[in-house]
């Protein structure tokens, strides 16, 4: 099943995963800042989606890419984050956060597949306790070795100098 790509808020999604789990949708979640969209994380994102049959994707929101980031960050504002990612096929859905850590997110999507990238052990995703509680499963899929923002952010700096 594919939905048409949508923006949800904390309140919306709970109530929209709730359908979709009781349509026996498997839904996959990920996060991240995803700043500038680069072909490590279109990879990532389509080898999530394959997870299941949905994909929810947790942005951060501005300041909490500036916090994990530090200043200078995010290049591109939220709205913006947001409208790339869900021009994506393998988006269905994005949800921002501000919280430290998308726990809450994740209690409230209750996902069947939790998902991260390589950079990321199991042991240390956030979430997983809870998933795995709940009957689902998590996975840290392959890195993208030299593809990162801040590594691509890197490139153009020494290129403009």
């Amino acid at each position: 099943m594919k939905l048409t790509p949508a923006f949800y808020t904390m309140k919306t999604i709970s109530e929209a995963a709730a359908s979709w789990r009781e349509a026996g949708l498997q839904i996959v979640f990920t996060n991240g800042c995803f700043d500038i969209i680069h072909p490590g994380h279109t990879r990532y994102l389509r080898e999530a989606r394959q997870l299941g049959d949905l994909l929810v994707v947790g942005i951060n929101s501005d300041q909490s890419v500036t916090d994990l980031k530090g200043p200078g960050r995010p290049i591109l504002g939220e709205d913006e984050r947001t409208e790339v990612l869900l021009s994506l096929r393998s988006v269905d859905a994005v949800v921002p956060f501000s919280e430290p850590t998308p726990l809450d997110l994740i209690k409230a999507v209750k996902p069947h597949v939790l998902a991260k990238g390589g950079d990321w052990s199991v042991d240390k995703i956030v979430g997983r306790e809870f998933v795995e509680k709940h009957g689902g499963t998590v996975v840290s899929l392959p890195f993208q070795k030299g593809l990162s923002t801040s590594e691509l952010i890197s490139r153009i700096q020494k290129t403009s100098t």
